[in-house]
């Protein structure tokens, strides 16, 4: 692994220049040439955000604990002319045919977003854009934009396509209006964008998005502050990422937001009955361990005693809370969530408390040159933590509890990785010796029984982004190319 201890964080995201020897090149190269055709011009800039895999720490960050995730190679990169003299974006989508182009004025998103009737692709671009707008002094110019875009992520797979995507759109138009702002608070604003979409999400994307560093993990903390630290990870470990196909799409449900809720409340009732008199504000399991004083083991005994029931209904958090069903329903619920009635508040609470101490546990085994047999006690902390995603927290699902077996029959541990309700999973081999063997059994006995219309375009492919090992690589960037390519 690359030696990353000693890289800070950037003040700002610095422009440069890229050549014929970078990775991103042959891509940048076919997108320029996209832009010139649907735009007759150069583009001004090019900007990349990575996906991302999560290595451990699974729907937790929203409870303010920390996660330890790495980017990957795949990525979104943009196109991006700067138009003074327009009040309009227009964006192109290198898969045109998939992804229609879209334009729009630059008031439709200063009042609100386009309405489209769901997230369809270029919303979410349109949400980074609107959270520039929104800290945009109220006399500054808002200029028009002509964007083109290339995506290598895949989209519903849970590595993070739509967080890549509002962070780009962040950091274009931060760039195109002169905001200076340090990677965090870049990664700070993007998190809060995704939420014009429907999503609750707790930061991890967007974090990693921007913090990301060459040949290391990351782990990312939000409690009391976003903070992250480079993570070595075993010598010669390889970490390989499979996709089940089984598409997700957290905006389109109600599936996450009905966890953070459950997670949410939760939180409140413990603080309810530790007798905080602002337990209503108490909303984030790590804060509620800083007021209690405890480490997660106390607040895991302390979770056991007081969320006694495997579930609570609506009307009986009404009446421990002595609220009415309005209040309920205002203070405590999402976007999508008013439907809820019952709520699994132990299970939920149990997962977030211990996976945070599988983060822990992860971190110290790496950070400890004493510990033998690194791969293997990290192999089993990721294995507990899909079974935890499974039985307590209820988001995986039946492909990717196969594909976990077929692992387990191999010999090597996985989870799934992302929100989860299908995606895919992450699994750690020793060498990569390992990792090919390993990949050559998941084509042979999960990819190649699926239909022949999906294994006949999977091969065509071979099976490109679908199975690929993959090791860290760097967070967001701004480049252009040489004037003379």
């Amino acid at each position: 692994m690359a030696d990353c201890t000693n890289l800070k964080t950037a003040i700002c995201v610095l422009i440069h220049e890229i050549n014929e020897e970078h990775r991103l090149f042959p891509r940048v190269k076919k997108l320029q040439q996209h832009y010139r055709q649907q735009f007759a011009r150069e583009p001004d800039f090019f900007v990349s955000v990575p996906g991302r895999v999560n290595i451990i720490g699974e729907h937790v960050d929203y409870s303010g604990y920390p996660v330890l995730p790495m980017a990957i190679d795949q990525c979104i990169i943009l196109a991006v002319g700067i138009d003074e003299n327009s009040n309009l974006i227009s964006l192109t989508n290198l898969e045109n045919h998939k992804y229609p182009n879209f334009e729009c004025k630059l008031s439709d998103i200063k009042i609100n977003l386009p309405q489209t009737g769901g997230p369809i692709w270029f919303n979410y671009y349109l949400c980074g854009v609107k959270g520039i707008f929104e800290i945009l002094s109220g006399d500054q110019r808002h200029y028009g934009m002509t964007v083109a875009l290339s995506g290598d992520i895949p989209p519903g797979s849970g590595v993070s396509s739509s967080s890549a995507l509002v962070s780009s759109a962040v950091l274009a138009t931060a760039k195109i209006h002169g905001v200076c702002l340090d990677r965090k608070r870049l990664a700070g604003i993007s998190a809060q964008c995704e939420r014009y979409i429907g999503t609750q999400g707790g930061g991890m994307d967007q974090a990693i998005a921007y913090l990301a560093k060459e040949g290391c993990a990351q782990f990312i903390e939000f409690h009391p502050e976003l903070k992250a630290t480079s993570l070595h990870l075993p010598q010669g470990a390889c970490f390989v990422v499979a996709n089940s196909l089984t598409q997700i799409n957290k905006a389109a449900t109600s599936d996450f937001n009905e966890r953070v809720v459950e997670c949410r409340l939760a939180c409140r009732l413990i603080a309810f009955r530790k007798k905080f008199n602002n337990w209503k504000m108490i909303t984030k399991l790590a804060e509620l361990q800083d007021l209690l004083k405890c480490d997660l083991t106390d607040l895991e005994n302390i979770a056991r005693n007081l969320l006694e029931k495997d579930y609570y209904t609506r009307t009986e958090l009404c009446e421990i809370f002595s609220i009415n069903n309005d209040e309920f329903e205002n203070e405590f619920l999402y976007a999508r969530t008013h439907h809820m009635q019952t709520f699994k508040l132990r299970l939920r609470a149990l997962h977030v408390i211990q996976e945070s101490l599988r983060v822990q546990q992860f971190r110290n085994i790496c950070a400890d040159d004493s510990v033998q047999s690194k791969v293997k006690i990290l192999s089993q902390l990721m294995r507990q933590s899909h079974e935890s995603l499974k039985t307590q927290f209820e988001c995986s699902h039946t492909n990717l509890d196969k594909l976990v077996e077929l692992s387990d029959q191999f010999g090597v541990s996985a989870r799934l990785t992302g929100a989860g309700w299908g995606g895919c999973i992450v699994a750690l081999c020793d060498s990569v010796e390992i990792s090919k063997k390993y990949m050559s059994t998941l084509k042979e006995k999960y990819y190649l029984e699926l239909p022949v219309p999906i294994l006949e375009e999977l091969q065509l492919n071979d099976f490109q982004n679908v199975i690929f090992a993959t090791c860290p690589r760097e967070g967001a960037d701004i480049f252009t190319l040489p004037s003379n390519i």
